[in-house]
């Protein structure tokens, strides 16, 4: 088995831009070692690492970077393609991309966002903003008895929370679901994904304006202040709209993703769900084995070693220099920690919370609890008002997003109430 350092002879592995099986495609990853040498859209190669105990030792090594600016040689030396297709992931300057000291300055000033007395302040109105997408569901015109739930309620939901957290005016909730949307698409040419970039920095420096006129109790302009504060620790102009970014991504892709395939994998397996509803499981056993199962996240870019790194429990070395694509989905269903049938949904399977769905480290999602109670609050609201809940079409015949990053559904078509029967 080669390791990084004495790669297989031939090309790098090429990973599916269109991301048509992330899990088949993780299975083959691992087959070849704990970390392969890949090919991302774009030509540009780095170290999938998909065993999750090689995961834990990188993300919490000071020796690995998220910084290109400082950490990646082919970018400091302008190898990097400008119009590479993944290159918003590393040109941003927020805490996502920040290394040491700097991580911890903008960690700092964006945490506000998700601390525990503004988390538990969301509650009401998450409960409130639930009740309100599924009486709209509810009443939606339907083809067929027929209606996108993902467009509907799971993508609306999360968006409307984190329009709420971030202070987004009214009139560009529209504009950034769109934008939303095209962001995270790794299947894309490479003009499209810079149009899609400057739409949404565009719609970020709307919402810094709106909110510079008129402040409110809302993470925007609590960000706005910190970048306006005269100390040494303000954020510059580009760090706030990339940490504005960074928190739009924490506080929505994850939970959008969650919700899917929670949802998803309830209605395919109806033991499960019925193991949540007789009280012989809880959502949170559901939340968390969902995650486990499908993390929202299954590969972001880039780490990069400092320095030579050798890991001597799995044999795999680094250089200096070297980009890392950390695979958080293949992580979730290391056989070496869930077993034989980790490909298998079971909420009381006993390793359902030990996953990287959120990360780990210095790093961990600082979204990670907002998603948990939106999860909390929607699921067992959803299933409750729509018992007869059932998907449209085949689990295998949902269309998955175009993205080796996101992981979710391009659509999530179900009915919510049982067919008429036919006389």
């Amino acid at each position: 088995m080669a390791t990084p350092s004495s790669p297989a002879p031939g090309c790098p592995f090429h990973l599916d831009g269109s991301a048509s099986d992330i899990h088949g495609e993780a299975d083959l990853l691992r087959a070849q070692g704990p970390a392969v040498q890949v090919q991302m859209p774009g030509g540009v190669t780095a170290w999938s690492v998909t065993d999750p105990g090689l995961i834990k030792r990188l993300l919490t090594d000071p020796r690995v970077s998220k910084d290109a600016y400082q950490h990646w040689p082919d970018y400091i030396d302008g190898q990097v393609p400008a119009e590479w297709p993944l290159r918003v992931w590393v040109d941003v300057r927020n805490a996502l991309t920040a290394y040491g000291s700097e991580h911890t300055r903008l960690r700092r000033l964006i945490g506000t966002a998700f601390t525990a007395r503004r988390v538990r302040a969301l509650l009401p109105t998450i409960e409130v903003l639930t009740g309100g997408l599924l009486d709209a569901v509810d009443a939606a015109p339907t083809a067929d008895g027929i209606i996108d739930l993902r467009a509907r309620f799971t993508f609306m939901l999360p968006l409307a929370v984190v329009n709420t957290l971030l202070g987004v005016p009214e009139d560009l909730h529209d504009a950034f679901r769109e934008a939303l949307t095209g962001v995270f698409a790794t299947d894309i040419p490479a003009d499209q994904a810079a149009v899609h970039a400057q739409t949404a920095y565009a719609l970020l420096a709307q919402v810094v304006q709106a909110r510079r006129a008129d402040p409110g109790d809302d993470v925007t302009s609590a960000l706005i202040a910190a970048h306006d504060d005269e100390t040494g620790t303000k954020l510059s102009d580009q760090e706030l709209l990339d940490s504005i970014f960074l928190l739009i991504g924490a506080g929505h892709e994850t939970t959008v993703n969650l919700l899917g395939h929670s949802i998803v994998n309830l209605l395919t397996h109806p033991d499960q769900l019925a193991l949540v509803q007789q009280e012989k499981a809880s959502w949170n056993d559901a939340i968390e084995e969902s995650l486990r199962h499908q993390a929202p996240i299954a590969s972001i870019p880039l780490r990069y070693a400092v320095e030579d790194i050798h890991d001597t429990s799995t044999g795999a070395t680094f250089r200096r220099g070297e980009p890392l694509l950390i695979h958080f989905a293949a992580a979730g269903r290391d056989p070496g920690i869930h077993g034989p049938n980790a490909d298998a949904f079971d909420v009381t399977r006993p390793t359902r919370r030990e996953h990287l769905a959120f990360g780990f480290g210095t790093h961990y999602c600082l979204g990670a609890e907002l998603a948990r109670i939106e999860a909390r609050v929607a699921l067992p609201a959803l299933f409750a008002r729509f018992p007869q809940l059932h998907l449209a079409l085949a689990a295998s015949e949902l269309k998955p997003l175009e993205s080796f990053i996101s992981n979710g559904h391009q659509a999530l078509p179900v009915r919510l109430r049982a067919a008429p029967v036919e006389a």
